[in-house]
């Protein structure tokens, strides 16, 4: 273990005249199978610092196997203390160098489930049943995917990131719109602007079981982006109320809920919802996610807009190997106005794609949206007639994490052909901030 210079902690001892002192050992001195013998015996003791500093000693050793060993072990210590969020980026690691390791991603589903995030859990184990497992093992997975459950009371996460846009509100960049009385000139404010803004993203969740398989599970979640030119700021907050309930390969979550939109800051619209999400597992590396929704939608600035919105997607997940996955999904939306211009109906496509690359998880998206209007609106004589094209693209650095957050940038490019002006745009944004690690 070349390059280690940390010494071994000796029994406390007063100097008397006419003593030798102890030698110092290093752990340079030292087998691996010596270091991970008082790594053991630490543990038991109960000394975790001494343990996780000689775990993490072996982390440095040439031989990969060690390396893994060492962190697979700390792994393991740390899920006995109940310390999941730390146990999984010590499974994590392992992957990173070994992602064909099914024992350390198996430990991993096991502490994301317990950190409450079912979906990465049951992700985990396609992952893991991608690469083909032995017997005893693949038994291990099958029972463990049908007991799976998101065990944590409460829970969350949390993202903060600069985003440039060249587009921060996703207007048109033309000055003057044709319409059926006269040219109309529009502001500058209704056109297209840039600038950089600073992202916030977070939710919040609490599991109150009340029987076997069935949980009462109210969240919050918001999102902000933030400008220097106040005017586009746009935040939204949700707050929901369902239900979660597990069956063998199934879970149904039902809820109801508000959202709210602020828009410049003023609020733009409040929307009430109902909704029903269906996971069902399809075999051992593919699932099936089903989300329903209606819901009113009251907007504040033109009550012409008001009226239902319904909404149904559906997409398949499915693990390709230990290091990459896919999915791909359909969506349908209807929405009424009390103005049949505003109503409109749309259908589209999404799929995306990522892969594990050491350290670094990279991924791609995209999608193709249809959206037809029912009616012409009064002042354009026309009908909206739109495709919507998104492409999208981002990477996280695991390599660089900070505590339990890593480092991603993401990039996106957006574009609305429409038949009619107001409602064309292009758009490029990216982001560069942080997230956690797993």
């Amino acid at each position: 273990m070349a390059g280690l210079t940390l010494a071994l902690a000796a029994p406390a001892a007063v100097a008397v005249a006419g003593q030798t002192a102890p030698p110092t050992t290093h752990l340079q001195d030292l087998s691996a199978i010596d270091v991970f013998g008082l790594a053991d015996r630490a543990r038991a003791a109960g000394r975790i610092d001494d343990a996780t500093g000689f775990y993490d000693a072996l982390a440095h050793d040439p031989n990969a196997d060690v390396r893994a060993e060492a962190r697979f072990r700390k792994g393991m210590m740390l899920a006995d203390l109940r310390r999941y969020r730390e146990a999984a980026l010590a499974f994590r690691a392992v992957l990173d160098e070994q992602p064909k390791a099914a024992r350390a991603r198996l430990e991993l589903a096991r502490m994301l489930a317990a950190l409450g995030d079912e979906r990465a859990a049951r992700r985990e184990l396609r992952q893991a049943q991608a690469t083909g497992l032995p017997g005893s093992v693949a038994a291990a997975v099958g029972q463990f995917d049908q007991i799976l459950r998101s065990h944590k009371r409460f829970g969350g996460s949390f993202e903060l990131a600069l985003a440039p846009d060249s587009n921060v509100n996703r207007a048109t960049q033309v000055r003057t719109l044709d319409t059926i009385i006269a040219p109309l000139t529009l502001s500058n404010d209704a056109r297209a602007q840039s600038g950089v803004g600073l992202r916030l993203a977070g939710q919040g969740y609490a599991r109150l079981g009340l029987a076997d398989g069935l949980a009462l599970v109210p969240r919050l979640s918001t999102l902000a982006n933030l400008y220097r030119a106040s005017q586009f700021n746009d935040i939204s907050g949700t707050a929901l109320i369902g239900f979660e309930w597990q069956r063998q390969k199934d879970r149904f979550s039902p809820s109801i809920g508000r959202t709210w939109r602020w828009y410049g800051g003023a609020l733009y619209a409040h929307t009430d919802a109902v909704s029903l999400d269906w996971l069902h597992i399809l075999g051992r590396r593919a699932q099936l996610v089903v989300s329903g929704s209606a819901s009113k939608a009251t907007y504040r600035r033109n009550d012409l807009q008001d009226g239902a919105i319904g909404d149904l997607n559906v997409s398949i997940e499915r693990a390709l190997s230990a290091k990459a996955g896919a999915s791909i999904g359909v969506s349908i939306t209807r929405q009424t106005a009390r103005d049949p211009g505003y109503a409109t109906k749309a259908a589209g496509v999404s799929a995306l794609g990522w892969r594990e690359l050491g350290q670094t998880t990279v991924f791609v998206s995209g999608g193709l949206r249809r959206t037809e209007g029912d009616a012409a609106l009064f002042l354009f004589g026309d009908r909206r007639r739109e495709w919507l094209m998104t492409a999208r693209a981002g990477a996280t650095f695991r390599q660089l994490k900070i505590g339990a957050f890593s480092p991603y940038i993401r990039v996106s490019y957006e574009r609305n052909a429409s038949s009619l002006q107001l409602y064309q745009y292009a758009r490029t944004a990216s982001e560069v901030g942080i997230t956690r690690a797993f």
